[in-house]
């Protein structure tokens, strides 16, 4: 098809950024939103059905944004068809690319592939009017959905431009809102669902969940029939659920992302459980002592591509290393912090278990027992995936971790004690 270029303008002063380019040979913008962070494009097309496959992907790859004025069907398939030919190279020849150099290596050059991919998808655009509605062929209505993951339109009599994919996105995580996920450690349906929000993480891989439900709770304070426990950075309150439905009197579960914040404590009132969970902004640890402090903390210590990814990387290991050195203040007597984490970091290079079992005596802590469960989900059996060598071996354990006793002997083995 004729492409209509748009003029390569670029208005790097304007906040929030906005998108520009020519149409019918005028100059038009529009508010550019990317969860990313992503800067719009540079170049800019318009595309319609007429645009074939390969040079949609060639533009693509070149940078070139291409803002739909199509079927909107057809676009969700030019879509697809860019990603087969991202995706043309033999598995078998990216497997043996994966296992030619050391894990961290692979783990690192994955990454910039799939940061590569999502760019390059990222190029084809569609344009929603002030109210979130698509002026397209056969377009869905996608208003609900952008309300929820953006908040009411702040374009006042204006337009503003989103890649397809995260539009895709965006309907998805409305439909896993709207539907929920059943958690069995919740008891039986229809009451055990958790609805995640969008940006918040969904509990789809249970084992975590698994362990949390079945782990030994520590024994109430003297005097006291219940305990109270910290839900540190709970997400959509799922696991805080899971402990009261287990028999704990009061959690107060805590978060610092305000989607997360409002998740956590739309599952709590879907739940019935306002009286026996607080959901508290707070940077990890609320004020006063628990019995019993549960965190599960993003499981990579790597630098997060864009914020939906802040649930599993986490820079530096910031909030593990937060939660141990805060953790002997914030436990009653007798209390116990429960650490939820995958070896994947250590399979990949990341941490070693040495460093880990150091920070708990650095801190003053004391392995009383650790349960491990395996993933089930499907890259754990995946052996086309670059990463398959670790993720085969991936373990998800509760660590059961208590305050070291004044008298504990120079030489003990931190992990005498685990299951």
């Amino acid at each position: 098809m004729p492409l209509n270029l748009a003029k390569p303008v670029t208005d790097a002063a304007t906040l929030p950024p906005r998108l520009h380019w020519l149409e019918a040979e005028q100059a038009c913008s529009a508010l550019w939103r990317s969860e990313r962070g992503g800067s719009p494009p540079k170049r800019v097309v318009l595309a319609d059905d007429t645009l074939s496959a390969d040079s949609a992907y060639r533009l693509a790859c070149a940078g070139t944004g291409l803002l739909w004025r199509g079927d909107f069907q057809n676009a969700r398939q030019l879509l697809q068809a860019i990603a087969r030919r991202i995706d043309q190279v033999p598995k078998r020849k990216r497997i043996k690319a994966a296992q030619a150099v050391p894990i961290t290596e692979a783990f690192n050059l994955h990454r910039q592939a799939q940061a590569q991919r999502a760019r390059t998808l990222g190029m084809l655009l569609v344009e929603l009017d002030a109210g979130y509605h698509l002026a397209l062929r056969r377009a869905p209505d996608v208003t609900a959905a952008c309300t929820e993951a953006w908040g009411e339109s702040q374009v006042e009599g204006g337009s503003s431009v989103v890649s397809l994919r995260e539009l895709l996105g965006v309907t998805s995580a409305h439909e896993w809102r709207r539907v929920g996920v059943e958690i069995a450690a919740l008891g039986e349906a229809p009451g055990n669902r958790i609805h995640p929000h969008y940006g918040v993480y969904s509990p789809v891989r249970g084992e975590y969940i698994s362990l949390v439900a079945s782990a030994h709770l520590p024994k109430p304070p003297k005097g006291q029939t219940g305990i109270t426990a910290f839900d540190l950075g709970t997400g959509t309150g799922v696991l805080a659920a899971v402990l009261v439905h287990r028999g704990v009197s009061h959690v107060i579960a805590t978060e610092l992302e305000p989607r997360a914040l409002a998740c956590a404590r739309d599952n709590v009132a879907r739940l019935g459980l306002q009286d026996q969970i607080s959901v508290l902004q707070a940077d990890l640890f609320p004020p006063g002592l628990a019995s019993l402090i549960v965190c599960n903390p993003p499981w990579l210590p790597a630098r997060p591509g864009s914020p939906l990814e802040r649930a599993v990387y986490d820079e530096g290991g910031q909030m593990l290393k937060g939660f141990l050195a805060g953790l002997a203040s914030h436990l009653a007597p007798g209390g116990e912090g429960w650490l939820i984490l995958s070896n994947l970091a250590e399979l990949l290079g990341l941490r070693t278990r040495d460093a880990l079992l150091a920070a708990f005596a650095q801190h003053g802590l004391r392995v009383v027992s650790r349960i491990d469960a395996k993933p089930q989900h499907p890259k754990a059996s995946d052996a086309n995936d670059p990463l398959h060598q670790a993720r085969a071996r991936e373990l998800t354990s509760l660590w059961r971790l208590a305050l070291q006793k004044p008298d504990a002997a120079a030489g003990h083995d931190p992990e005498a004690a685990a299951d």
